[in-house]
């Protein structure tokens, strides 16, 4: 088990707060790493619950000029993360605030990640359980809970893993009773024993009594480890686990596909993709 400067280090002190402009939750840094075009300057991601940032994208209808018609171009704002400076161990001392670009999200697998518009390194990041670790994790095994519930400053709940097939919306979610509730969303549960990042907080349960919901704040479900991955792979942000690859050359991967699926599309609109003209 982690010792208890450990556990502030591994399971507090990663944990972030996430503002947008109506709503608000909380995150997890995953990568503060040198930049390795700019070593002096450092590159922050945050991950989170696409619900948590959902506000923060919208789609309009714009002319183009290749379809030569309207179609619906996404618009990203930036959000807010607060990260926190800790003294005497467990004493929020500060916070300081970052704008924060979304760099990828996914609906269906309810996460996304942040970059964080500033040069700084943040000293404290999770660490995702290693793929090969995941089928590990049992039934019983002692988990931490940390998120900004209510949009309070960072906080550890203790609890156990309890269901690991839970299928919500055809996605595989795993079941722990660390209390979560209300803000929550977009945290992290940790493995008490090693401190590594097993899912992120997601939905909680609740029941409809009379004109009210009763929640079971014991009964959270969390984005299974399994779907961390799929959503990196998916999304090429393979270097937020892989040493051997970079945020630069993810994001030339992702343009590529992105210029490849638009070269489809242009296709089966019969526009000839040469001069941009209809055929």
């Amino acid at each position: 088990m982690l010792n208890q400067k450990e556990l502030h280090e591994k399971v507090l002190y990663s944990v972030v707060r996430i503002r947008t402009e109506k709503a608000g939750g909380s995150g997890t840094v995953i990568y503060s790493k040198p930049d390795p075009k700019n070593p002096e300057e450092y590159e922050t991601f945050v991950m989170t619950c696409e619900h948590v940032i959902d506000d923060a994208i919208s789609t309009k209808k714009e002319w183009d000029s290749l379809l030569k018609r309207k179609v619906e171009k996404e618009f990203k704002q930036q959000v807010t993360v607060e990260v926190f400076d800790y003294v005497r161990l467990s004493t929020v001392n500060s916070s300081n605030s970052h704008r924060a670009e979304i760099v990828a999200y996914d609906k269906h697998h309810d996460v996304a990640i942040l970059k964080l518009d500033s040069p700084r390194q943040i000293q404290y990041a999770a660490s995702i359980i290693p793929k090969e670790d995941i089928s590990g994790v049992k039934l019983f095994t002692p988990t931490w809970t940390s998120g900004c519930s209510l949009l309070h400053e960072p906080f550890a709940n203790p609890g156990f893993v309890t269901y690991l097939k839970e299928d919500i919306e055809n996605k595989l979610y795993w079941m722990g009773n660390g209390n979560s509730i209300f803000g929550n969303s977009g945290g992290a549960v940790f493995l008490a024993e090693s401190g590594h990042q097993i899912g992120i907080t997601a939905r909680i349960t609740g029941i409809q009594l009379g004109f009210g919901m009763d929640i079971m704040t014991w009964m959270g479900f969390f984005v299974a480890p399994q779907r961390i991955y799929e959503f990196i792979d998916e999304q090429e942000l393979q270097f937020l686990y892989d040493d051997s690859d970079t945020y630069e050359d993810a994001m030339a991967r992702r343009k590529d596909k992105e210029d490849a699926m638009k070269m489809t599309m242009l296709r089966k609109k019969g526009v000839d993709t040469d001069d941009g003209e209809d055929e």
